[in-house]
């Protein structure tokens, strides 16, 4: 089992937990504060690096390795998500016809949910076929700020 490491950064929207190992960002997540030990990496600080570029608006597209653990249907989704391009949004529909399963709605939004890495994979890119926001973990006020951050239409 390989050795897991975290560092933490302070956006605009609150504390950001960045996880990984040697090889890749395994979690993303927004946090209420640091733990008080941890241990970093190169890769940690790559990751930190690139997140504090995004909020300065000097980075639109990440270039991390990832490692997304979850089922063979949540790592799906969550390629799915990885091709929604800054400052755009998808519905929960277009993802679910997107990787050949119209009828998945909800469970393409279960797995948003379950996004391990957030921003990175932008989860928060995703909203109801109506335009409105709708399930984001971290609270919708961070999904609306990360989209208008974006230069995202909102409805």
């Amino acid at each position: 089992m390989s050795h897991v490491y975290y560092d933490y950064f302070k956006s605009p929207i609150g504390w950001i937990e960045i996880g990984g190992s040697e090889a890749a960002i395994n979690c993303i997540s927004f946090v209420e504060k640091p733990r008080k030990l941890y241990e970093t990496h190169p890769i940690i600080t790559r990751a930190i690096s690139q997140i504090r570029q995004y909020f300065a608006k000097q980075r639109r597209e990440f270039d991390l390795p990832l490692q997304l653990q979850g089922t063979a249907f949540q790592r799906q989704t969550w390629q799915q998500l990885l091709t929604v391009p800054y400052g755009q949004t998808a519905s929960y529909k277009e993802i679910a016809v997107a990787i050949d399963r119209p009828r998945a709605v909800r469970a393409v939004g279960a797995a948003n949910g379950k996004n391990p890495i957030s921003i990175v994979v932008p989860c928060h890119r995703i909203i109801g076929s109506s335009g409105a926001l709708v399930g984001y973990g971290s609270g919708l006020w961070r999904k609306e700020w990360l989209l208008k951050h974006e230069g995202s239409r909102l409805l």
